[in-house]
């Protein structure tokens, strides 16, 4: 069935994004749920480009922030100066004024710093010197962060993961999809622009028909059972919590609304279960001593919850 605006938006993204439907799907799935996005993964693997390959489908405005040890709240949420001929103080909007913020390895500023941004992703506001200020609807942030190098990184605490809606990884490309990546740079296919396919006001009427996609009360009791599950098992230490439960219903809402349909089924749920929880889990000292990942403490807990029948009630 599909939906067209979705497969739009899709398209121009697969004009530099190569063989990467699922990442680039979560990734608008993210912004139709109202939610943030979270991408680990080692360097020159697209997530700035799948960031901005975002912003100029849909006609968003674009901040990016290059997140560095002496980056300060200030360079994130604006500055004031004060008007040498008037006296008056002008305020200097920051970066998080625009509709998608690519946060540009997150884990090498200050926890200081890393709160400012995260306190605008929970109010979508900004205040500064007392003055508040809402950022522009709608509003994505796209955090990066590199899992192999640790000097010089702070590593983001549970309560801030924990306000990303999802975390992905964009991974290695396949081998035919690497070489269909070079062979357009070497024919100058690569330059191909991504056009916009939507406008802002598309977009937020997207994100209001998300929010209407049914969750039938047997969906509901299955997203509950998956959240408690985590929570009733000795290899976590901490389990998802209740924003997680929220978080899970509205990606598999907008999930569902990708695919066209206008209800929740089982299958929606369990296609973002892994990106809306696993960063939420931490494991247990025995299980990490075990070797032992979030994503396979996971698969343990599902197996333990039935799978309702499909229902629009």
């Amino acid at each position: 069935m599909g939906n067209p605006k979705v497969d739009a938006v899709l398209e121009q993204l697969s004009k530099t994004i190569y063989g990467k439907d699922r990442q680039c799907r979560l990734a608008l799935g993210a912004l139709l749920a109202r939610g943030n996005l979270l991408i680990e993964d080692v360097p020159g693997v697209g997530k700035t480009t799948l960031a901005l390959g975002l912003s100029r489908a849909m006609a968003l405005s674009f901040g990016r922030i290059q997140f560095t040890p002496d980056t300060l709240p200030g360079d994130i949420t604006g500055y004031s100066t004060v008007n040498m001929h008037t006296g008056e103080l002008v305020f200097h909007d920051g970066p998080v004024m625009n509709h998608i913020i690519l946060a540009d390895e997150i884990n090498r500023t200050s926890p200081k710093t890393q709160a400012s941004l995260l306190e605008v992703m929970e109010e979508q506001h900004v205040t500064v010197e007392g003055k508040t200020t809402p950022v522009p609807q709608p509003f994505m942030v796209i955090a990066t962060e590199n899992p192999i190098e640790f000097s010089g990184t702070y590593q983001l605490p549970e309560a801030q993961l924990d306000r990303f809606l999802m975390r992905i990884s964009m991974g290695y490309p396949e081998k035919g999809d690497e070489d269909d990546m070079l062979r357009r740079d070497l024919t100058g296919e690569k330059n191909a622009p991504v056009t916009p396919v939507l406008t802002r006001e598309d977009v937020l009427q997207m994100q209001e028909e998300t929010s209407n996609v049914k969750v039938s009360e047997a969906i509901r009791h299955f997203i509950v059972e998956i959240v408690r599950a985590t929570r009733n098992t000795v290899s976590l230490s901490l389990g998802a919590s209740p924003r997680a439960t929220l978080a899970l219903t509205h990606a598999a809402q907008a999930w569902a609304y990708m695919k066209g349909e206008d209800y929740v089924v089982p299958e929606d749920v369990l296609a973002v279960v892994r990106p809306v929880l696993c960063h939420r889990l931490v494991l247990s000292l025995d299980a990490s001593i075990q070797n032992q990942t979030a994503d396979g403490v996971l698969t343990e807990c599902l197996k333990t919850v039935p799978v309702p029948p499909v229902t629009k009630k």
